[in-house]
């Protein structure tokens, strides 16, 4: 598969089976992180796989989203070092963690496996269950499994509602 008709086949996956994901496809959603591009290469940031049952249901609580535990997997994205700030005022370690977890749930489509991006989530209640240090956040939760639904495209705006060339318009 190449990458525009995995961009163009991957949808937000809301109802998994209760199939467990083999180890080797969890490894290379784990390497599309790795391999992720990083400001200064400095890869701050750390992956959490969660698959404990009681650690997923309080994450789920946590989350605010029943579905997210119904996956065999909830992956917690985190960025390491936070105070970093790219010359264009951003911090790296959103940037950092978002490209890792587009790899990841490209890969993971690619594996046959869903996903659901989150951003809505407790972060404090997610770092108490988990043991993750104050210094450190989380930029992105995704449940991990097999799909058992098979949603409909969204509409997308077509490129010239959204790109100008040469200046803003």
């Amino acid at each position: 598969m190449d990458v525009l008709s995995a961009i163009k086949g991957r949808r937000s996956i809301r109802k998994y089976s209760d199939k467990p994901v083999e180890e080797e496809k969890l490894l290379k959603v784990l390497e599309a992180a790795r391999l992720a591009p990083s400001a200064k290469n400095e890869q701050n940031w750390k992956f959490i796989v969660v698959k404990d049952q009681e650690t997923k249901e309080k994450l789920t609580e946590a989350i605010g989203q029943p579905f997210v535990g119904e996956a065999p997997i909830i992956l917690v994205n985190c960025g390491t070092e936070t105070k970093s700030v790219m010359r264009g005022g951003q911090p790296r370690y959103t940037v950092d963690l978002s490209i890792a977890t587009a790899y990841m749930i490209l890969e993971a489509y690619e594996q046959g496996l869903g996903t659901c991006w989150l951003g809505s989530y407790d972060e404090d209640k997610v770092k108490e269950i988990l043991g993750i240090p104050e210094d450190v956040r989380v930029v992105a939760i995704t449940p991990l499994g097999y799909s058992a639904e098979s949603p409909a495209p969204k509409p997308r705006k077509e490129l010239d509602e959204i790109v100008c060339y040469d200046k803003f318009y």
